[in-house]
């Protein structure tokens, strides 16, 4: 319905009003990165939230040619030239409130970082980042929940109850099965967030059993179909047989997860630093 700004980011997504009144970060199918980067957005996050990870709603937007012919500021800033937005079905994720209410962060100091309720998620988001081989660094956004809605969490020093004005939600999928290629180049330090800060919580193998088990039962071949189903052909300019290969590798890859996670455990980062156990049988 409406163009609100630009967003940051190789993609030039827009944040945009829509007809349910919501408004989303929407990525357009002839952004510079590659088309098939809207693929990896839809099914990214579908399957991130089947696993049972904090994402954010995502829909198809539907963008109008009159729209972007009304919109000067809907176009691709490339190196030489200005090409208008490209019409038709678009990636859309859902702005997680009021863009004029809501300040989001994609930064927190390390004593915010503490009052986060769910950042345990971090290490159920590293099960899915090495699944798909998320070939991008974690990307992630915090806002402070409205009063409250406040979250509990456990202050270490005191052992007591305290407030939690944070919470954390995982975003940018576009460079799972690394972007527009569709393979799975794995390296030890890929999917892995920035600050080892929130993988503080992490002891050992089972810490991210939760997810691995999920990953094992949840994400079947018929999941995967039903998520399939929903990405408009135009994405993967109708090459089904691209996207079904996708899904068999993914498939393939679900036994691999553990020991990529103990690659990076192993990696001279050392991203784990209260890990007591050195083996999971």
């Amino acid at each position: 319905m409406e163009q609100i700004r630009r967003m940051r980011g190789g993609a030039q997504s827009h944040l945009m009003r829509c007809s349910d009144e919501n408004y989303y970060v929407v990525k357009f199918q002839n952004n510079p990165q590659h088309r098939r980067i809207l693929v990896n957005e839809l099914l990214g996050t579908k399957l991130a939230a089947r696993l049972g990870l904090p994402t954010t709603p995502v829909v198809i937007v539907e963008v109008s040619e009159e729209l972007i012919r009304m919109t000067p500021d809907l176009a691709m800033e490339m190196p030489r030239q200005r090409i208008p937005c490209q019409p038709g079905p678009q990636f859309g994720s859902r702005f997680p409130g009021d863009p004029r209410k809501l300040a989001l962060h994609d930064f927190l100091p390390d004593e915010q970082l503490r009052q986060v309720a769910n950042l345990h998620d971090f290490a159920g988001m590293l099960v899915f980042d090495k699944w798909t081989c998320n070939t991008n660094g974690r990307q992630t956004l915090f806002f402070q929940a409205p009063p409250g809605d406040a979250l509990p969490t456990t202050d270490s020093s005191a052992g007591e109850k305290t407030a939690a004005p944070y919470t954390t939600l995982m975003i940018d999928q576009g460079f799972c099965f690394n972007a527009g290629e569709w393979n799975f180049p794995d390296a030890p330090l890929r999917g892995l967030y920035a600050r080892n800060r929130v993988y503080e919580g992490v002891t050992g193998m089972e810490s991210f059993a939760p997810w691995l088990e999920r990953l094992e039962k949840q994400m079947t071949e018929r999941a995967l179909d039903e998520f399939v189903k929903q990405i408009p052909p135009a994405w993967y300019e109708d090459d089904l047989d691209a996207v079904l290969r996708l899904s068999e590798q993914l498939l393939r890859r679900r036994p691999r997860v553990p020991e990529l996670i103990l690659a990076a455990k192993q990696s001279n980062r050392q991203p784990f630093p209260n890990w007591i156990r050195p083996n999971w049988t």
